[in-house]
């Protein structure tokens, strides 16, 4: 019986123990365990989780926007570098440029010098003239064509707008204006034609002497070795031809040709396009009217003859390339085909081609004064020795506007 009470108490507990006092004690730890957990390991909420990503994910873009904008700064630098070095290469072409073309104008005088007095030189060599000097620099250089029956035309010039003498060389000197009557010789050379030009020449000192047979048929010719004359006796921007019935007014003619001294190659004029004549006979009668096409074409766009003006490069040109450039029959026709096909500036001035009283005394009066006056019927101004100084009186710029005017 003893047993038995022994047994059952060892049942009702563990090792003295209560089974209630442990259900309890362990239950007490389950809930203490799991206190214990949730304290030192809280779990991010899934709205931080997204916050995170999206931060890392702007980031990230912020990174890759700075990569994008980098490259393109880069780019942008190269595209830099790549223009600089366009712009040098071309500034470098066009200092080649303009030192090819003095080499060429240096050789053209060379070869004029060198001629001399052999044949075929463009100008006639006297010791103690002008064409043994070195070249000078000056402005423009002006040529009057003129011819041996001329001489009351060139004495209504000098009396007119031409200045005279001392105040001829001061004009060179001080505004770096060059104005000669330009002749060449008679078929006979020596003879009482060429006398009395000597003569002239003697009085006033103002003539540009070419080698050169005159001849109204031999205008072309005339032209073409009168601008190989002048490039190799002075260095200008400007070399002019005109004829000797127009009225120029200097001052206003330097004034024009100052705005395009930057250019470097300029054919400037009042540009016309006439019709081709083939008929024989006529005056202005072409020749070689065939070449411009179909009968009754037009010349191309060239500056009409009585007064023109080109640039230091291309008198070079002419000079250099002389002795194979073609010549038509009407010599502003030939100076005008002799650019076609080269990189040249043509400019139509129409203060270059004014009429005569009341024409350009209106645009006097209007504080326009005409750079040159002459009448389109008469292919300059009708009865110029009679007229000139009417025309000078009303159109002129006044006697000392040349020597207050800055170019």
């Amino acid at each position: 019986m003893g047993l038995m009470l022994g047994s059952r108490h060892q049942k009702g507990g563990v090792g003295g123990v209560s089974t209630r006092w442990v259900s309890l004690f362990c239950i007490s730890s389950f809930f203490l365990g799991v206190l214990v957990v949730n304290r030192f390991w809280d779990v991010p909420e899934p709205v931080n989780v997204d916050e995170d990503t999206s931060s890392l994910e702007r980031h990230q873009k912020t990174e890759l926007v700075q990569a994008i904008n980098c490259e393109k700064k880069e780019a942008s630098i190269q595209a830099g570098d790549i223009l600089s070095q366009v712009s040098q290469t071309h500034d470098v072409i066009m200092t080649l440029d303009k030192t090819i073309s003095t080499l060429e104008m240096q050789l053209a005088a060379a070869r004029a010098a060198k001629e001399g007095n052999q044949e075929g030189s463009p100008m006639i060599t006297k010791p103690g003239t002008e064409q043994s000097r070195q070249r000078e620099k000056v402005f423009y250089v002006m040529g009057i064509i003129t011819a041996f029956s001329s001489r009351k035309r060139r004495d209504s010039i000098r009396e007119t707008w031409m200045p005279k003498g001392e105040e001829l060389r001061k004009l060179e000197k001080d505004k770096g204006i060059v104005m000669r009557f330009v002749i060449g010789h008679s078929a006979t050379p020596g003879g009482v034609l060429d006398r009395a030009i000597d003569a002239e020449e003697k009085q006033h000192n103002d003539f540009l002497r070419l080698n050169h047979v005159e001849g109204y048929h031999e205008l072309s010719s005339k032209t073409q070795i009168y601008f190989s004359t002048v490039v190799a006796m002075w260095d200008a921007d400007f070399y002019i031809k005109v004829d000797d019935d127009v009225h120029i007014n200097p001052g206003m003619l330097g004034s024009t040709l100052a705005r395009h001294r930057s250019k470097p190659r300029i054919y400037m004029g009042c540009m016309k396009s006439g019709p081709v004549l083939a008929q024989k006979g006529v005056k202005y009668h072409e020749p070689e009217y065939w070449k411009f096409g179909e009968e009754g074409n037009k010349y191309f766009r060239h500056a009409t003859g009585q007064l023109y003006v080109i640039s230091k490069d291309l008198a070079t040109y002419i000079s250099v390339n002389r002795h194979i450039l073609h010549r038509y029959a009407n010599e502003d026709v030939s100076l005008g085909s002799w650019f076609l096909g080269l990189d040249v500036e043509h400019i139509d001035d129409r203060t270059l081609c004014c009429g005569t009283p009341p024409d350009c005394e209106w645009k006097a009066q209007a504080g326009n004064p005409c750079a040159a006056s002459f009448d389109w019927s008469c292919s300059g101004i009708c009865k110029s020795v009679e007229r000139m100084e009417e025309v000078h009186q009303r159109c002129g710029e006044g006697d000392g506007a040349i020597w207050h005017t800055s170019f």
